[in-house]
C-alpha cells in the first residue's frame, strides 16, 4: 500500500449516534477498526463517539454509549459516520445538521449506517450523490426526496459520502475501507478475527455476483473491480488499483487483458461509463452533474467518450 505519510497517520473516524440506534449497526462499524488496531499492533484508527445530544447515546435496546466527542466542536475527523435507527425521517435537528454541513463544507467525509443516510439526506447532504439505505427505511426516503439517487445495495461509495444499508453490512464496507488503505492481508486479517469469512460486494444480493458478472473467479482482479465500483466518481490511477489488490501495475495489467481481454484503466472507463448510462436513464440528474458523478472532468470529456463507447450522446439517452 502506499506508505505516505498521510497513509500512515491515524484514521479518525467519529460515529454520531442518533438515539434508537441499533447496537449491531453500531458494533459492526467500530469493532473492525478496533480489530484493526489491535492486530497491526498500532493505532491505525481513533474513533470518537459522538452522542447527538447529551452526554450519552442510548441504542434501541437500551445499550449506553458514553461520549467521547461532541456536536459542535471543531474536530479535524477524516470521517463521520451517522447511526439512526427507529424513524430518522421524523429527526430534525438543525444544530446537528448545521454542523454536518460544516464538515461538508471542510472537505470531510460523511457517511451513514442503516438510519443515518436518511439524516445526511434530511440535513441536504446527499444531492447528486448515489446511496443506500437500510430496505426499511428505503420507501420513505424515495417518497420525501424522490430525486434521491438510492440504490438497493448494502454499501455505496460516491466521493466524499459513504451509505450502508445497515446490519452486519458495515462489516463489508469496512472490510472494503481497511483494504484500500492497508491492504487486503489486513483486511482479510480482519474479517476472520470475526469469522466474517464470506465478505460480500457493495452491491450486495441486488445484483449478480462479480464472478457471474466478469466470468472470472480471479481473485487480484475481483479486489480491483470492487475498488472500481467504489470510486466512480473519482477514479483511482492504475497504481492505487495496483496496491489494493496486492500486485504491481504491470501484472495486474497482464492479468485484466488474460482474463477480461481488455487493460485494466480501459476496463476501468467502460464501467464508469455503465453507471453513467444508468444514471441518464434512470436520474433527473443533468448531463453536467452525470458526468462529474462518473469521474468526468467536465462534460465535453464525458460526451466523448460516451459517444465512442455507445455510437450516440448522453442527450440520446434523455
Amino acid at each position: 500500500m502506499d506508505t505516505s505519510p498521510q497513509d500512515r497517520r491515524r484514521f479518525r473516524v467519529g460515529v454520531l449516534l442518533i438515539d434508537g440506534f441499533a447496537l449491531l449497526s453500531y458494533a459492526s462499524v467500530v469493532e473492525p477498526l478496533r480489530a484493526a488496531n489491535m492486530l497491526a499492533g498500532r493505532e491505525l484508527y481513533r474513533i470518537t463517539n459522538i452522542p447527538a445530544s447529551g452526554d450519552v447515546a442510548t441504542s434501541s435496546g437500551g445499550a449506553v454509549i458514553p461520549a467521547s466527542g461532541s456536536v459542535g466542536v471543531d474536530t479535524d475527523f477524516d470521517l463521520v459516520l451517522i447511526t439512526a435507527g427507529g424513524e430518522p425521517a421524523t429527526y430534525h435537528d438543525e444544530r446537528v445538521f448545521d454542523w454536518l454541513r460544516g464538515l461538508a463544507r471542510r472537505g470531510i467525509t460523511l457517511g451513514g449506517v442503516s438510519g443515518g443516510p436518511v439524516v445526511l439526506a434530511s440535513a441536504g447532504l446527499m444531492r447528486g450523490r448515489r446511496m443506500t439505505v437500510h430496505w426499511e427505511h428505503a420507501a420513505v426516503l424515495k417518497e420525501i426526496s424522490p430525486s434521491l439517487l438510492i440504490e438497493r445495495s448494502l454499501y455505496v461509495i460516491d466521493r466524499d459520502r459513504v451509505t450502508c444499508a445497515g446490519g452486519t453490512a458495515p462489516m463489508d464496507l469496512l472490510h472494503a475501507l481497511i483494504a484500500e488503505r492497508h491492504g487486503p492481508d489486513l483486511a482479510r486479517r480482519v474479517s476472520d478475527w470475526f469469522m466474517h469469512t464470506e465478505i460480500r460486494p457493495s452491491g450486495g444480493p441486488q445484483r449478480a455476483g462479480r464472478v457471474a458478472r466478469y466470468q472470472t473467479t480471479d481473485a487480484t482482479i475481483l479486489r480491483a473491480i470492487e475498488a472500481m465500483e467504489n470510486h466512480v466518481a473519482d477514479p483511482l490511477e492504475l497504481r492505487q488499483l495496483a496496491s489494493i489488490a496486492g500486485v504491481s501495475s504491470r501484472q495486474l495489467n497482464r492479468q485484466f487483458r488474460n482474463k477480461i481481454g481488455q487493460s485494466t484503466m480501459r476496463f476501468y472507463r467502460h464501467l464508469r461509463l455503465e453507471k453513467a448510462r444508468s444514471l441518464l436513464t434512470n436520474s433527473s440528474l443533468r448531463i453536467t452533474e452525470v458526468a462529474l458523478a462518473t469521474g468526468f472532468a467536465n462534460s465535453g470529456h464525458f460526451s466523448t467518450a460516451f459517444l465512442e463507447r455507445y455510437g450516440s450522446p448522453p442527450s440520446s439517452y434523455r
